[in-house]
């Protein structure tokens, strides 16, 4: 997610003259050019000897804004055509390669200017300027972007992107509050006093019809009891380097339970010296943030440790009515606590070859929250483990063909214990493991031909118990132990019919232990009308078995009953949509998306079960705008019609589903400082989850809206202080489902880099 500028400078003074003869100005004009190219060439030798990506990368990123500002204020007409890419091959007058812009599809590419801009001299910035000013643009091919790691064409549905450095301007302290700043996504539980119950949704599907991979290896449970499911408050950001959101197709290549999109958590990795981060961050309600990495290389082998501590009491104060208050007035039982351990070694046996192993391992202790019961004191402790080995080849002897295989691990302990009321006891266990396996083979076939394919291997095991000294559940006392296997075979391919318009075809053909075999085909198309607007639009077709737990683990601390019968969740989605690049420094995105889901499930009376239908319509927006090199802005908004068909609901909105919510962020950088100030917009959700008796189950929550306000205040060049101050209207609110988000709240912290 950056701007490039490829600088292809003069190797001798023979070189230097060709350049300065082919300038019509005057002979003192050529010397000077002579002495900034030479400059400029000593610059840039130096820089080089500098393994920071985060420098090169804000090398490139106030590069591309001092270009922006030179040609607003210029008045020659040698401007950059708005549709031109970057290519490694290309270059002005051999002694320069043409500034890479974004293509219609790269919206996430315009971020605000990064804190280390300041390692930057305007001197150099001129001479970039000069050298560009005398280049003709040159048409090239649209820009790639980036998912797992792979450089991809632009497909039919958006792929979103958050960089390390956009999740440390928002201070995201976890996953939960990365996605929800991302289009189409509404999740309920991030924050203070946050509670896995409330949800977490892309396009109106549930955590559970998502797909979240770590570098590319599954992490998802498919667990739904005991509070289980992918905790995305568990996984920090320390070793996060970006979140990459695709939809539409992508469900072909990662599993067709992808009824909304797939996430992909990529990790950082080691590189060049040895280096130390560091960050300490200490806000209200005793919340801390504590976390260090240590990088660098040994030859061939590079590696990256890093530790996350996170902690917060959560005991501020809530309205009557509030979920779990205590008699004090505050949230009782809302602490939590996360330990994050992530390992990364890359080896690179050759030039053809790299071995990977990732290892992470999160332990987390904390509260549960309930909507508006009396007082609870149950308690989660969820523990989980992530190995991933992956080797990557590159066959033959050219770069069209990539061979990547994955076998990982993953494992969640979920265990719940806790008083029933002031005279019993309960607790239930649920130890999910997973082992995968997956060999996929990026081949392009052709200059306007890729083909993606391969076979995913997964056996899944779920061993569980449940007690409770109640005497009419202890009839559901006891352990279980299930597994299940499904492999599948799956063929993605993009075919570039024209140089405007591609046409992408799936199959994934899916085979299970319990449920058969089936076949899950996709479609999508993507034309380009012109090099400011691009059409496009997908069609998915969806399959989602029942987990493990929900066939036959009995929940004690709901008192859910498991169903050995139930379907699986089968329909499709589809998307529709438009890329709008009005300018170079203005990027817009708008996708209709819709879905129609048979046999969802849920609980009624108690007991899992086939609730019905299910059919979902929503528009998701997406705006970036580069003001000027300093000042950027963003807005995201989604609405979500998610409308149950069928039974005694049909009609009503499913529950903790807002309709609509949106996001602003308004951004300055400039030699180092930040300022970053921030609006969120929930609409409400309806109250149907867990309602209390004589509650209303249309009832709808209470919209919001939200301010917080960041700061990044250099102190030296490898130390910072940061600020985020949150809801700034100091205003208490009803999150959802009777979670109420406290006043103005702080976090002060300080990162380093040495």
């Amino acid at each position: 997610m950056s701007f490039d500028i490829d600088f292809s400078l003069p190797d001798d003074r023979a070189d230097i003259d060709q350049v300065v003869d082919d300038d019509s100005g005057s002979e003192e004009h050529k010397s000077m050019m002579i002495k900034d190219v030479c400059c400029f060439k000593v610059y840039f030798l130096s820089i080089t000897f500098l393994s920071s990506t985060t420098f090169l990368d804000s090398l490139t990123k106030l590069s591309y804004g001092a270009e922006v500002s030179f040609q607003s204020d210029s008045t020659s007409n040698n401007s950059i055509d708005p549709s031109s890419a970057s290519s490694s091959d290309s270059s002005y007058n051999n002694s320069v390669s043409q500034l890479s812009t974004p293509s219609i599809s790269d919206l996430q590419d315009f971020q605000i200017p990064l804190t280390s801009a300041q390692l930057l001299q305007p001197e150099y910035l001129v001479v970039a300027e000069t050298l560009l000013s005398q280049s003709e643009p040159e048409e090239e091919p649209e820009e790639e972007i980036v998912f797992e790691g792979k450089r991809q064409k632009p497909t039919s549905t958006p792929v979103y992107t958050i960089e390390a450095d956009e999740i440390r301007r928002e201070s995201a302290d976890s996953l939960a509050e990365i996605l929800r700043g991302l289009p189409g996504f509404a999740i309920n539980d991030a924050g203070f006093g946050a509670d896995i119950h409330t949800g977490t949704f892309y396009r109106g599907a549930s955590i559970n019809q998502s797909v979240f991979l770590l570098n590319g290896s599954p992490i998802g449970t498919n667990i739904s009891t005991y509070h289980g499911g992918t905790d995305l408050n568990s996984i920090p950001t320390g070793a996060i380097e970006r979140v990459e959101l695709s939809s539409g197709t992508a469900a072909t290549l990662y599993g067709s339970e992808a009824f909304g999109g797939v996430v992909n958590v990529a990790t950082k990795k080691g590189n060049g010296i040895p280096r130390f981060n560091g960050f300490a961050q200490l806000g209200s309600f005793s919340s801390s943030n504590y976390r260090g990495s240590y990088s660098g290389s040994i030859g061939s082998l590079n590696y990256l440790f890093s530790y996350e501590r996170f902690k917060a009491d959560n005991d501020y104060q809530v309205p009557v009515g509030a979920a779990n208050r205590g008699p004090d007035g505050r949230l009782f039982n809302g602490d939590s606590a996360q330990d994050n351990y992530y390992g990364n070694l890359n080896f690179d046996l050759n030039d053809r070859n790299s071995l990977s192993l990732d290892v992470s391992t999160v332990t987390s202790r904390r509260g549960l929250l309930y909507f508006g019961f009396p007082l609870q004191r149950d308690r989660l402790d969820h523990d989980t483990v992530n190995v991933g080995l992956t080797w990557k080849a590159m066959l033959g002897n050219s770069d069209d063909s990539a061979l990547n295989t994955t076998l990982s691990f993953n494992q969640d302990y979920f265990s719940t214990y806790g008083p029933t009321q002031a005279t019993f006891f309960r607790r239930g266990i649920l130890n999910s493991r997973g082992l995968n396996a997956r060999v996929e083979h990026n081949w392009q076939t052709s200059k306007t031909n890729n083909l993606r394919w391969g076979v995913d291997l997964q056996n899944a095991s779920l061993t569980g118990e449940a007690f409770s000294t109640l005497p009419r559940l202890a009839r559901f006392n006891g352990g279980f132990d299930r597994d299940r296997f499904q492999t599948a075979l799956f063929a993605l391919n993009t075919w570039q019919i024209t140089n405007n318009f591609q046409a992408e075809f799936g199959l994934r053909q899916n085979f299970t232990s319990e449920f058969g075999s089936y076949l899950n085909p996709s479609v999508g198309a993507r034309w380009v009308v012109s090099p400011n607007l691009a059409l496009r639009g997908s069609w998915v077709s969806v399959h989602r078995n029942p987990g493990l737990d929900q066939l036959y683990a009995f929940d004690t601390v709901h008192n859910w009953l498991p169903n050995p019968d139930l379907q699986p969740e089968t329909g499709s989605s589809w998307t529709a949509g438009l890329d709008f690049q009005l300018s170079k420094r203005f990027a817009a995105q708008l996708t209709y998306f819709g879905s129609r889901l048979n046999d969802r499930i849920g609980i009624q009376a108690g007991q899992w079960t086939n609730i019905g239908l299910v059919n979902t319509n929503g528009i998701e927006a997406a705006l970036r705008w580069q003001l000027s090199p300093q000042w950027s802005t963003f807005l995201n908004y989604t609405y979500t019609d998610a409308k149950i068909g069928s039974g005694v609901e049909r009609g009503l909105q499913l529950s903790t589903v807002p309709f609509s919510v949106a996001r602003l962020g308004i951004g300055y950088a400039s030699n180092g400082w930040e300022v970053n100030f921030y609006t969120s917009y929930f609409s409400g959700a309806r109250r149907a989850l867990f309602t209390l008796p004589g509650d209303d189950p249309r009832e709808f929550s209470p919209s919001w809206i939200n301010f917080d306000l960041g700061l990044r205040i250099p102190i030296t060049r490898g130390l910072g202080l940061t600020v985020f101050l949150e809801n700034l209207a100091d205003r208490t609110y009803e999150k959802v489902n009777r979670i109420y988000q406290p006043g103005l709240t702080y976090r002060i912290g300080l990162a380093s880099d040495f």
